[in-house]
């Protein structure tokens, strides 16, 4: 187990601008406001969405595509940097019409509307290959 004690630094709420995509959005947020590592929590809504799903005995991620306007019922997860870069690792689970659910690794979407909420953490995130899981992790 690695574990390290972090406090909180600068907050932000940010509104997501409609026809950007989700992650992207966050990403940007970091590389201008100079966020080593964050976590945020949001909700809202996207016009489209491509869930990854990541397969523990093949090591790699499966794709599933939504063309259809969806509810982020949730919206979860953390910057850090990955090759040099901001990277946003987000989860989401989204609700359909019908108030199905669908949930996983959110890779892109297209924001209708999004609201977030961003802390900044104290400390540097960085993710490095993980040989057991093959996955990018802090280490």
């Amino acid at each position: 187990m690695n574990v390290r004690e972090v406090t909180g630094d600068r907050e932000f709420v940010v509104s997501l601008d409609h026809g950007a995509e989700w992650r992207g959005e966050l990403e940007t947020l970091a590389a201008d406001e100079g966020l080593d590592a964050a976590w945020f929590v949001g909700m809202g809504a996207v016009q489209d969405a491509e869930l990854w799903y990541y397969d523990q005995d093949d090591f790699e991620y499966k794709s599933a595509e939504f063309d259809e306007p969806l509810e982020v019922a949730t919206c979860v997860g953390n910057i850090s940097d990955l090759d040099g870069e901001p990277f946003a690792h987000t989860h989401v689970t989204l609700s359909r019409r019908s108030g199905q659910a669908l949930a996983g690794h959110l890779e892109r979407a297209t924001v209708f509307a999004g609201e977030v909420y961003v802390r900044e953490l104290d400390t540097e995130l960085v993710r490095e290959h993980d040989p057991t899981t093959d996955l990018d992790l802090w280490l």
